[in-house]
């Protein structure tokens, strides 16, 4: 079983730290927000050194305050310091609160913004050149793209229909979070192979986001959740895509339960479609020591699921 945990530490050396122990360990990658280390791509690539086949990939980097040229540019950089194959983008417009009232930019055309964003980036990434005069990005790339030493694949924060259709015909696959079971059956992976398949393109990834609890008390874990989940209350995407799982907050779409419970849920999601699983581990306790204990307990059972053909 393809698993991956959440990457991230205080500092470049704990950074790479973490990426050996969770290569040791088993897991198949690592996915680090854009806000780890200031920007991740630096310690991604230093960490990409120091161990030799986990994957390291961003969940994600945002379009909105990076032109896709000078983006192309900073991932193939960082993905050839690596020095060997396994740096994954993940890339997404982030949220409106972000944008519009951080950022001070315009969020009217997310969605005509992303595809114009991947019509340029994407053959970037395979060095290609790109001449593209767009509404939203455009670029004129030839002798300022960089060229990358290995494949980078490219996967788009997508839960929307329209997304999900943009991310069939212009990107590797997705990359999501807060996404069940029930929102994968639903609408995610039919509306994504089906796109893709008409398209004439190959089967897409699907790496699932979930945080996750190997907890007895259900009632502990989930408040767990909540307090680990309360920035999303204000993003309406997530909002839409824990709807679209039949849930109205974080805990109610997490995996929670006991090492029965929790393999039996991650086995539901590669059912459903996901072709990898990124595992948050949420520590659950009183005190310091229960949650060091719990993180563990679930961290042992994910190193066991990940070591399996």
């Amino acid at each position: 079983m393809r698993i991956g945990l959440s990457g991230g530490a205080a500092s470049v050396e704990a950074i790479i730290t973490q990426a050996q122990e969770a290569e040791a360990d088993g897991f198949s990658s690592l996915w680090f927000a854009s806000r780890v280390a200031g920007d991740p791509l630096v310690a991604m690539a230093m960490a990409g050194r120091a161990t030799s086949s986990i994957e390291l990939g961003t969940a994600v980097l945002q379009t909105y305050p990076c032109h896709p040229l000078l983006q192309a540019n900073r991932v193939i950089a960082a993905a050839n310091a690596m020095g060997r194959p396994g740096l994954c983008l993940g890339i997404g417009p982030s949220h409106e609160p972000i944008v519009r009232d951080v950022l001070g930019l315009s969020y009217d055309r997310p969605v005509r913004n992303t595809a114009e964003y991947l019509q340029i980036l994407g053959p970037l990434l395979r060095g290609e050149d790109v001449d593209v005069d767009g509404t939203e990005w455009t670029a004129h790339s030839a002798g300022r793209a960089a060229r990358p030493e290995h494949p980078i694949p490219l996967l788009l924060s997508a839960l929307s229909p329209r997304m999900l259709r943009t991310a069939a015909l212009l990107a590797d696959g997705v990359v999501l979070w807060m996404a069940s079971r029930q929102a994968l059956e639903s609408r995610i992976t039919p509306i994504l192979t089906s796109a893709a398949a008409e398209a004439g393109r190959s089967a897409p990834r699907i790496v699932a986001g979930l945080p996750v609890a190997v907890h007895d008390d259900l009632d502990e874990a989930r408040e767990a959740v909540a307090a680990n989940a309360v920035s999303y209350a204000g993003m309406r995407n997530y909002q839409q895509i824990i709807r679209a799982g039949g849930g109205t907050d974080a805990a109610d779409v997490a995996i929670l339960g006991d090492e029965s419970a929790v393999v039996q849920q991650l086995r539901a999601l590669l059912d459903a479609g996901a072709t990898d699983v990124w595992a948050q581990p949420v520590p659950v306790g009183a005190d310091r020591a229960q949650r060091s204990a719990s993180v563990r307990r679930t961290r042992s059972l994910l190193s066991a699921l990940a070591r399996q053909d």
